[in-house]
């Protein structure tokens, strides 16, 4: 009799992006919050919104009322305005888990975020993809935070 063969391939998800925000810490910290929360969209520009329980131990998940909806992951830690960390399934359905952080420093008179979504599980072609999901969520924290700053 054989053993199953095991293999870390399609396993993982690794993604690590460097954001720089033209607005202060404080207004970064803020639009994460609201872009992850209220404010949360799909690409295509359909709405999205999120509760985002801000605490440790807070929930992340998608309220699509009558107590029904979408559990997204749990504030693992939060650091005001320094630190947003969340692990959960995400969107995924199957058995997986996942970590993204958000860690934000003052950078030349603005922001730099270091965003990392690590997944391990059985992840499915479709959230091969998420980096490109990843990318426009950071983007409208970007323009949430610097029209802030404008205002």
């Amino acid at each position: 009799m054989s053993s199953p063969a095991f293999s870390l391939e399609g396993l993982t998800i690794n993604i690590e992006q460097e954001i720089r925000v033209k607005a202060s810490l404080e207004s970064t910290f803020a639009a994460l919050l609201e872009q992850l929360g209220p404010y949360n969209e799909r690409p295509d520009g359909v709405k999205m919104p999120m509760v985002i329980e801000a605490w440790p131990g807070g929930r992340w998940y998608r309220d699509l009322g009558q107590g029904n909806g979408h559990y997204w992951g749990t504030v693992q830690a939060i650091k005001r305005p320094g630190l947003l960390e969340i692990c959960g399934p995400l969107f995924m359905s199957q058995p997986v888990n996942n970590n993204v952080q958000y860690r934000l420093s003052e950078e030349n008179g603005g922001t730099l975020i270091k965003f990392h979504h690590f997944g391990f599980g059985l992840h499915m072609d479709a959230a091969r993809g998420v980096h490109e999901g990843w990318k426009f969520i950071n983007g409208r924290i970007v323009a949430r935070a610097e029209a802030a700053r404008t205002h």
